[in-house]
């Protein structure tokens, strides 16, 4: 019996993909967003990587994407 799934894709940004889709978003302000924990986000290695689902819900309707 074969069920019928949605998969849904997990999209993970780094800093700099995260900053670009967002204008008057600076890498730094990524960054120290997600080093004080108010942007969710995990290290993979050295790097923040961030849900692009969670970016969005974060900056909500005053995000102006690119």
């Amino acid at each position: 019996m074969a069920e019928n799934k949605t998969e849904t894709k997990i999209q993970m940004l780094t800093i700099k993909e995260a900053a670009a889709l967002v204008s008057g978003l600076t890498e730094y302000k990524v960054r120290e967003l997600c080093k004080s924990g108010q942007l969710p986000c995990f290290m993979a290695g050295k790097k923040y990587l961030i849900n692009k689902e969670v970016l969005y819900k974060f900056f909500g309707s005053d995000m102006s994407v690119k």
